[in-house]
């Protein structure tokens, strides 16, 4: 178990004095623990913080007196910046069970990506419930079952350390894989050749002069015919 090294705060001094000593502000409460404010060195904190993430305990000890046992609860960061301002630890009962998200390492090769698959990550993390001593710093989903574009690996497929439990439907899909496929190819525009649109022009009143024209013609030969009969 990690410990850090807390000091009880005196709450009438700032944060921002606090911070010029090289320590952060930062507070402890649970079930049956009141909130207390301390100040934890900010170098230590943040190595800590580092490895043990928010799922790991922190055995959080003043002194020679008996640490308690805590989780990383919460934290604030300056919104420019990103450093920490300010963290939160959760203090548990012995034998109480919590509810936490453990992050998602997805590990092997699946042989639907050797095939020309993607792999969609559906989840990134799931919701576990186990004491504290048993909850795991992160969980790993073997992508190795991913053999075809219809494989899916499903929560109730990840192996969970003793004593922890899953919290969410096992049946819940956690990877899957995207099947690329090859996108129609475009016609090329066709340039704009006026010549052709002349020529077309021309032919069609070509055409509609011999139309209106055919009547004409008709109509000169009956009168000729008459011409010759009254002779």
């Amino acid at each position: 178990m990690l410990t850090l090294n807390i000091t009880k705060r005196d709450p009438e001094v700032s944060a921002g004095v606090l911070r010029r000593t090289g320590r952060m502000p930062a507070v402890f409460y649970g079930k049956k623990t009141k909130s207390t404010p301390i100040s934890v060195d900010e170098i230590e904190f943040l190595k800590i913080w580092r490895e043990a993430g928010e799922s790991t305990v922190v055995n959080l000890k003043e002194g020679k007196e008996e640490g308690l046992g805590a989780l990383i609860y919460g934290y604030q960061r300056d919104a420019i910046t990103q450093k920490l301002l300010h963290t939160d630890f959760y203090v548990f009962e012995k034998g109480q069970k919590m509810k936490i998200s453990v992050p998602l390492e997805f590990i092997g090769e699946a042989p639907a990506v050797k095939a020309g698959g993607v792999i969609v990550k559906v989840m990134h993390e799931v919701e576990v419930e186990a004491e504290p001593k048993n909850l795991p710093h992160s969980l790993s989903v073997n992508i190795s079952v991913l053999e075809n574009f219809t494989s899916v690996a499903l929560a109730k497929d990840i192996v969970l350390p003793e004593g922890v439990i899953l919290t969410i439907n096992p049946e819940d899909v956690v990877a899957s894989v995207y099947e690329p496929k090859d996108e129609p190819k475009e016609e090329p525009a066709q340039e704009f050749d006026p010549t052709k649109v002349e020529v077309e022009k021309k032919g069609k009143e070509a055409k509609e002069g011999e139309e209106t024209g055919a009547p004409e013609e008709s109509e000169k030969k009956k009168e000729e015919e008459q011409k010759q009969v009254k002779k």
